[in-house]
């Protein structure tokens, strides 16, 4: 059985006064004698007494506790957004509790549920992969607490949102395909419930038609992106009797699951597929070929999100209507998508 946590009342029968003489004493209050802060703070410490941190929020009608959901925290992106809420709150009295929802929908109601229920002083959240019901997230609002959205935005509720162009980053990931010759251009798309999915397949599809390329809905390929769906693909693609030029995919994981299934039957990239990953993430500069890809600026879009939180409590007392942030994304050339060894310049 669980052992049971010390209180006050548990102090105040030990030295036989009463709770309110102990609560006093714990918190210095002057009209207490030094002789009875030092027994009850000795009591104290020999009762291994823990301040019910919860109850002292209501009191206050504050935590000092900022909720993180993430949709998983073994992937840099979502770490270093974490480090970069991290690095404004550390110089704050707040303190983080970062819960991953495993891009689950009831994972995710459960994360709000607790956050909710430690009394947090608002909630950062990328909402899962899953989620198409928001109620969860308008609770949150109708409690008055703030919500930032990060790296997802939802248009069903007004707050506020951190995010990058990913329309952008996905135009300048494919344009960069064509400029080196490539005309038959696979995307690997995420759901389309989600935002992030949605502007990156639109970036995709807007570079072809500026550059004169028909859309091709067979070359449009969709999944959860994560890597065993990217080996999936690969073998699909690997299959056809007409090799694609090349690959964008809406996901380094599933960009490295493909590029895996290519070299193990001697498909060379970037001269039979080259290949373009979206988001950075820490192995893309390790593979071979190093992987191309678009850099989100996570740890930028969370120093963001930290810091419109502390703007909202420095003016809490006057209107703030929602706003969004939009980061701009940075394609990062390797040799995975160098056709011809080298960047050919861009047409004016």
């Amino acid at each position: 059985m669980a052992k049971k946590r010390t209180t006050i009342h548990d102090i105040a029968r030990e030295l036989d006064i009463t709770a309110s003489t102990v609560s006093r004493a714990l918190k210095d209050h002057p009209r207490i004698s030094d002789s009875t802060k030092e027994s009850v703070i000795a009591m104290a410490k020999k009762m291994n007494y823990q301040p019910n941190s919860i109850a002292a929020a209501l009191r206050r009608g504050t935590s000092n506790l900022v909720g993180v959901i993430i949709p998983t925290v073994d992937r840099n992106f979502f770490a270093s957004v974490v480090r970069g809420v991290e690095d404004v709150l550390n110089d704050t009295s707040y303190n983080v509790i970062i819960c991953q929802s495993n891009d689950s929908l009831e994972k995710e109601k459960s994360n709000i549920k607790a956050l909710l229920e430690a009394q947090v002083d608002a909630i950062f959240a990328s909402y899962a992969k899953e989620t198409t019901d928001f109620s969860h997230y308008e609770e949150v609002i109708k409690r008055g607490i703030p919500l930032i959205l990060f790296d997802r935005m939802q248009d069903a509720f007004e707050v506020d949102t951190v995010v990058i162009d990913d329309y952008l980053g996905a135009f300048k990931a494919t344009e960069h395909l064509i400029e080196q010759g490539c005309k038959r251009i696979v995307h690997f798309s995420g759901p389309q419930n989600v935002s992030i999915y949605r502007d990156r397949k639109r970036g995709y599809e807007q570079a072809l038609k500026k550059h004169g390329i028909s859309i091709d809905e067979s070359l449009v390929l969709s999944s959860d992106l994560k890597l065993e769906s990217g080996k999936m693909l690969g073998e699909e693609i690997s299959n056809w009797p007409d090799l694609p030029d090349a690959v964008f995919s809406a996901s380094d994981y599933a960009a490295m699951g493909a590029m895996e299934i290519f070299k193990n039957k001697e498909i060379i990239v970037p001269d039979d597929i080259a290949v373009v990953g979206f988001s950075n993430e820490s192995f893309t500069s390790l593979v071979d070929p190093a992987l191309s890809t678009v850099d989100q600026h996570s740890k930028k879009m969370g120093q963001f999100t930290a810091n419109l939180f502390l703007d909202q409590v420095k003016d809490k007392d006057s209107d703030h209507p929602p706003s969004k942030t939009v980061l701009n994304p940075e394609l990062i050339i390797r040799k995975s998508s160098l056709k011809n060894g080298q960047i050919k310049p861009k047409k004016s």
